[in-house]
């Protein structure tokens, strides 16, 4: 007696989980096709989900575009965090920027698409005035940090804006044509510019 095949068992997820599902599918779309490929159709076939599934979780398309700009940074900073702690030196921020798990080509990819829709998506705008502001709070603590230990005075705001701006504009480089500018000259670049304010530092 032959036995009954055993149909495929419909494992469930926790909502949270699922959104995360969904989100990386988001960020896999965008890191092959960029933001024309950032569509529900083509998410919903990389995450193998139906399309209603998507729009329950995150409504609209802008707030799903949002929703993975925040996991990129909240990849980055715990990335950052595991490694460092809560209270990371100047040195381990030019590192962590620079390491190959988030100065890549995928990541790169990803970072261009979602800046070039901030202009322009209210929602996503919202969320990187946020994490800007977490991320520029993060460096100028320890820009404050190595100079006090140095007995140097700087503005520590400023080198921070300054600071951040470089490394955006070294990703942005990378993204546009890697073979423009080397992972050892971007992060060779940062403590050059840090040197200038705070004089040499310990390079990893």
């Amino acid at each position: 007696m032959t036995s009954k095949p055993t149909s495929p068992r419909y494992r469930r997820y926790s909502s949270e989980t699922r959104a995360a599902m969904l989100i990386e599918a988001g960020l896999s779309c965008l890191a092959k096709w960029g933001i024309a490929g950032f569509n529900f159709d083509r998410i919903c076939a990389e995450a193998n989900v139906s399309r209603g599934l998507l729009t329950h979780h995150f409504g609209s398309k802008d707030a799903f575009l949002a929703a993975c700009y925040s996991a990129m940074y909240d990849r980055f900073t715990t990335g950052v965090t595991s490694a460092y702690g809560s209270s990371p030196s100047l040195v381990e921020l030019v590192e962590m920027n620079f390491s190959q798990d988030v100065f890549n080509p995928d990541n790169l990819r990803i970072w261009l698409a979602l800046w070039g829709q901030i202009a322009v998506n209210p929602e996503l705008q919202a969320v990187h005035r946020k994490r800007y502001q977490d991320f520029l709070k993060l460096v100028a603590q320890a820009v404050e940090e190595c100079a006090q230990s140095r007995g140097v005075q700087v503005n520590a705001q400023t080198i921070a804006v300054l600071f951040v701006a470089l490394i955006d504009g070294l990703w942005l480089e990378q993204a546009i044509d890697p073979t423009m500018l080397s992972r050892e000259a971007a992060r060779l670049a940062c403590y050059d510019f840090l040197e200038e304010f705070l004089g040499p530092l310990a390079k990893m």
